[in-house]
């Protein structure tokens, strides 16, 4: 059976390849809910089919990565906070929107955090903007060709990367992200590296290196 990809998604998301890190992603399937295995079941309060389809199809992208890792068949369950809880050992995240679901996973020995998000190549509905952007964001939003849909989907992946690391509820405006230079910065000071790609949907990885993988 062929896996349900986009092509275009799939070449775009080859230009995130960033050395310990593995990105996939699926086209969200009638069915998918029926992968999640029981711990992930058990996890997801919500009954809505929508959701637990979405998340069923990230968690078949995850499993698939983990087992290139080594790791095969493991549940991946949401902690309380939401987020997901990963084999010891690993680091990862998991995104969807409507249509896809994407996931990313690394080892803790070569990336200490990871986070990604996914959104429709579409413009950031106006009314959204200064609730995301910072002022210096919007002198900057020249860089974001989607008008403000490319920094919420950063700031998206910026949270999900640093949460598991200082357990600190962050507002749009307690990350300043710099597109050109493919950063962010927290309001704790911590510095993120970002890379992002662009098709029928925008794609960003957020990361923080572990520091001795960084310099190989």
């Amino acid at each position: 059976m062929t896996e349900p990809v986009e092509p275009s998604l799939a070449r775009a998301i080859e230009t995130l390849s960033a050395p310990g890190i593995l990105v996939g992603h699926r086209l969200i399937s009638p069915g998918d809910e029926l992968a999640l295995l029981a711990a992930e079941a058990q996890s997801m309060a919500s009954p809505l089919i929508g959701v637990r389809r979405a998340s069923g199809a990230a968690r078949i992208v995850g499993r698939q990565l983990l087992a290139r890792l080594g790791y095969a068949a493991c549940a991946v369950p949401k902690s309380p906070s939401g987020a997901p809880l990963w084999p010891a050992g690993v680091t990862g995240s998991f995104a969807h929107d409507e249509h896809v679901a994407v996931a990313a996973v690394a080892l803790c020995r070569d990336v200490t955090a990871v986070g990604i998000d996914v959104e429709p190549a579409e413009l950031l509905p106006p009314e959204l903007l200064d609730m995301v952007a910072t002022p210096q964001e919007r002198r900057r939003l020249g860089d974001d060709p989607y008008r403000g849909r490319l920094l919420f989907a950063a700031k998206e992946a910026v949270y999900k990367s640093v949460y598991p690391l200082d357990r600190i509820f962050l507002d749009f405006h307690d990350v300043e992200i710099d597109l050109a230079a493919r950063k962010a910065v927290v309001r704790n000071g911590r510095e993120v590296e970002l890379r992002y790609c662009m098709s029928a949907h925008l794609v960003v990885l957020a990361l923080i290196r572990t520091a001795s993988f960084s310099h190989r």
